[in-house]
Order: structure tokens, then sequence, then C-alpha cells
């Protein structure tokens, strides 16, 4: 699977949520350079009525003017910070005059009835008003369109990881499936070999049913712990066929621990190195005991089974590192540091793992 990402689109501005926080940005900055002018103008002797016309009229010359200038701006957004801020300068630098010169002409249509002569004090005042309100637009503008990438890019990126964990649990997933699909095939032929043709059949309906459940099952969903402990009664069932005078199971769960949530089928591997290292590897009788517990905010699950003694202390069966690698891989996908997985011999010929997950219910 390949997977591109684009930082932060290449749409217009218009279409871009830039676009919608720049507005509603640019409709404070505009209201508060309105209000703040008119509270002037009216200490100035000015009419306030009079004095608010004008500058809503100033007001929308200013909003096209920023409008233009977030835009462009936005066009260069994969440019250099110098280059931003020089390009910002320069619209500042250029949009002033023409800011100058609307105020003066409002100035003298809303104030004075008659024309009056160019002030050069007004003119530099206005000057420095128009060259700070374009700047500082830009340099708001800048960071408002810097921001709006940033959480784009990490709405992006949290979506790219949940599709790669996605894709990771399932590749994790099915690696367990065909690891028991042949080796019920493998019982099934060896049953079918000693003639024992109808505990084949049943094997193969119980191993169709099996599938067919497990198969629905969604490999990035969890289950919950009751459902778990069903498919792997319904797995044991299929095993039962073949070691029916050896096998004794034992499922001690609270009944009030069946709605925690476990990956799905993350038991499974670990059920079947109990029943092909421990019934398989033995003559004689074997206990396989699943266990569920809760301690304060962690569900913990373990397995046990008997074996032959390992000849050498804490080594894993011949054979069971696939599915123990499976499970503890899972758990580190999923869970992170919040999860962990221990195995090992408990005492000479019996086994444990066990598996300790955050406490979360359905």
């Amino acid at each position: 699977m390949t997977m591109t990402y684009h930082a932060g689109g290449e749409g217009s501005f218009f279409s871009s949520s830039a676009w919608r926080a720049t507005w509603r940005l640019g409709a404070a900055y505009l209201a508060c350079f309105l209000a703040i002018n008119t509270v002037l103008w009216g200490l100035a002797g000015v009419d306030p009525l009079e004095s608010f016309f004008g500058k809503l009229i100033l007001l929308c010359f200013c909003a096209i003017v920023t409008t233009g200038m977030s835009a462009i701006l936005y066009r260069l957004r994969r440019q250099s910070f110098g280059r931003r801020a020089l390009v910002c300068l320069a619209m500042a630098v250029t949009a002033t005059p023409l800011f100058t010169l609307m105020d003066h002409l409002i100035h003298m249509a809303f104030v004075y009835p008659e024309p009056v002569p160019v002030d050069p004090v007004y003119i530099g005042y206005s000057m420095i008003e128009g060259l700070a309100l374009f700047f500082g637009w830009s340099c708001l503008s800048v960071a408002q369109i810097y921001s709006d990438e940033a959480r784009d890019r990490e709405r992006q990126l949290a979506t790219v990881r949940e599709e790669a964990l996605a894709a990771q649990m399932r590749a994790l997933r099915y690696q367990v499936s065909p690891h028991f699909l042949f080796n019920t095939l493998n019982s099934v032929a060896g049953l079918i070999e000693e003639g024992a043709s109808a505990r084949a059949n049943r094997m193969v309906l119980s191993l169709s049913d099996f599938l067919r459940a497990t198969l629905a099952l969604d490999p990035v969903q969890d289950v919950r712990l009751a459902d778990e402990l069903a498919l792997q009664e319904d797995y044991l069932l299929i095993e039962r066929e073949r070691f029916s005078d050896r096998m004794d199971l034992k499922i001690e769960v609270p009944a009030a621990l069946g709605d925690a949530l476990i990956p799905s089928l993350l038991l499974q591997p670990l059920v079947e190195n109990a029943i092909k290292h421990g019934v398989g590897a033995t003559n004689g009788p074997v206990t396989i005991l699943i266990a569920a517990a809760r301690m304060d905010d962690r569900l913990v699950v373990t397995i046990e089974n008997d074996m032959p003694v390992l000849p050498r202390t804490g080594a894993a069966p011949p054979g069971a590192g696939i599915g123990l690698r499976n499970v503890s891989e899972r758990i580190r996908t999923r869970f992170g540091m919040q999860g962990s997985f221990a195995y090992g011999p408990v005492r000479d010929g019996r086994w444990r793992a066990r598996v300790d997950l955050p406490w979360v219910v359905q």
C-alpha cells in the first residue's frame, strides 16, 4: 500500500479552511479598527455618526485590500519566512498610499463641506496608520495560514497513522488464520488416514463454522472477552476431536469480566500453542487453563498448559515463536507501553502466557 501525503492541500484560498479562519479574524480585526478610529474622531470633535459612516466606507475598502493580501500570502505559503516577510512589507507599502488617499477623501466628504488644503501632518499620521494596519494584517494572516496548515497537517498525519496501524493490525491478524488453518487441515488429513471419517467430517464442519465467525471479525476492532472466549471454545471443540481422551479444559473467568474489550483473536495463537506444544507434545493428560482477572484498571488474561520439561529454563518450545511474536507485536502496535505480554515456564512441565491490557468495557 502506498500512501502519499500533501501538506496543506493545493486548493484555492477561497475554498480553503484558511479563508474561513481569515474571514472571522479579519472581521474582528477591522471592527476594532473601525471602533478605535470612530472614538478618535469623536475626541477630535467630529460627529460620531458622520465619522462612523465615513469609516464604514474605509472599512469596506480595507476589507477588499486585506482579502487580496491574504490570498497572495496563501499562494506564497510554500516560500521561506524571509521572502514572505518582504512580500508583507511590499504589499503594506503599496496599499498605504491608496488608504491615505481614500481616508483623505472621506475626511473631506464627511468632515469639511468645502475642499481644504492638504495637511502634511494629517497625511503623515494617515500613512503611519495605514502602514501599521496593512503590515500588521499581513503578519497576522501569515500566522493564521501557518496555524491552519499545521492543524490540517496534524489531522492528515493522524489519519495516515490510523490507516497504517489498521493495515499493520490486519497483517498481524491474518498471520494467525493460515497458521491455524494449516494445522487443522493436517489434523483432518490424519483422521482420514486413520479411517475416522465421521470425526473428520465433524471437524470440517466445525472448522467451517469457526472460520465463518472469525473472518467476519474486523481485525482492528476490539471484541468482548466473553465473545473471544466463545470463539476459543469453538476452536477447542475442533481440537477435542483429536485429543478427547487427554485434553482437559478449564475456563476460570468471572462473568463480570465478560464485557471487557480485547483485540479480536488475540488469544488464538496462545490457545493454539497450548494444544500444539502441550497436548500434542505429550502422551499423558494435559490440563489447559484459561483465566482472567481485573487488577485495578488492568485486565489480565493467562493461559496455562502442561507440557514436556524444556531443556533450557525460560526457553520457548520449538516452533512456538511465531504465535508468541504475533501476540507481542499486536499488543505493542495496539497499546504501546500500556500493554504487556509475558510468557515462560512457571515450573517444570507447566507453561504460562500472560496478557496484561488496559481495562476497557463496551
